[in-house]
């Protein structure tokens, strides 16, 4: 028997964000329950069964605080509605929409998009050491450095460095014109458009001149100690043991520091280890370091990335699976 299950949106741009690009957030929420959603100016007709329609009715509004707000709905979002919704945790979805964690420089709102994204600022906030391993488009690096920016500006540290090594991907730095600086810089810049997302370009080079932020290949970490900073370690996956031994030793007191990396990219040579993937099973049991593992489900950017991901990864178990 249809079933059919109206919803008023009390605004435009709620409408909008509900719907997404090309009405795109629909036909995923129809993969999802089984249900049709159509908007009819700022009503939205859910039909289907009783259970489909039922199903799609309560994604919609555990979804309502974020298209409520005119804030744009993501295919990150539904999934984790519909996680919530399978295992009872719409409370905690909840909780999750409510934690504002900043805003960026022109005033948009940042926050958790799923669990595990949740849990890693979590431990962003309370750890000294953070491990985060997870594939493209996860919001290792920018939580991390949100978070960074967030307690420099807040005064509970002196410093934020980033730093990641500049190896190559099948290029050549000598190549590159310019001297040392400039040619690393191309490598270095994933962390520069993290840090203009949330600050003034004006005001980072200030704080850049003063020394308060400062970006860095790796192999500038030596023989320091980083005392009283904020420490970001990008694409660990392409350091050595040798190296992430190296910048795991600089931590100095009142620090802190988080190591990002996806373990399926690797840009080192077949023969070398990643140290991203040593220094995990060496320290697993190391008390007051912090784990957290991102997948494909924590895909934030265009959705055709979290199906990319999905289907190497599927194409890795397989490879595996035939190697064994």
């Amino acid at each position: 028997m249809t079933s059919t299950v109206r919803i008023e949106i009390p605004r435009p741009d709620g409408a909008i964000a509900l719907s997404g690009y090309r009405g795109e957030n629909f036909k995923l929420l129809t993969q999802q329950t089984g249900a049709t959603l159509v908007l009819r100016g700022q009503e939205l007709l859910i039909s289907g069964t009783e259970a489909t329609a039922e199903r799609a009715r309560r994604l919609v509004e555990a979804l309502e605080p974020i298209w409520g707000q005119g804030q744009t709905v993501t295919s990150a979002d539904i999934m984790t509605a519909c996680h919530a919704l399978d295992t009872n945790q719409v409370e905690e979805l909840q909780a999750i929409h409510q934690d504002v964690v900043a805003r960026t420089r022109r005033g948009e709102v940042v926050r958790a998009k799923t669990f595990r994204q949740k849990q890693y600022i979590k431990a962003l906030r309370s750890h000294d050491l953070i491990f985060c391993a997870g594939p493209a488009g996860t919001g290792k690096t920018f939580l991390a450095t949100l978070v960074g920016v967030q307690a420099l500006l807040n005064n509970e540290f002196e410093r934020l460095i980033l730093t990641r090594p500049a190896v190559e991907a099948g290029e050549r730095l000598g190549f590159l014109p310019g001297d040392l600086q400039q040619k690393v810089n191309p490598y270095l810049r994933p962390l520069y458009d993290a840090l203009h997302e949330l600050v003034d370009p004006e005001k980072i080079a200030n704080l850049m001149e003063r020394g308060i932020i400062e970006v860095a290949p790796l192999a500038y970490m030596r023989g320091r100690t980083l005392s009283n900073a904020f420490v970001i370690l990008d694409e660990a996956q392409n350091t050595t043991p040798a190296q992430m031994k190296m910048v795991l030793t600089r931590l100095g007191f009142h620090s802190r520091m988080v190591v990002t990396g996806d373990t399926t990219q690797t840009d080192l040579p077949d023969y070398q280890a990643s140290g991203l993937s040593v220094a995990q099973q060496i320290l697993q049991r190391v008390e007051g370091i912090a784990f957290c593992k991102l997948g494909q489900s924590d895909v934030v950017r265009h959705p055709l990335v979290q199906r990319i991901v999905a289907a190497y990864e599927t194409y890795d178990a397989q490879k595996a699976k035939r190697s064994s």
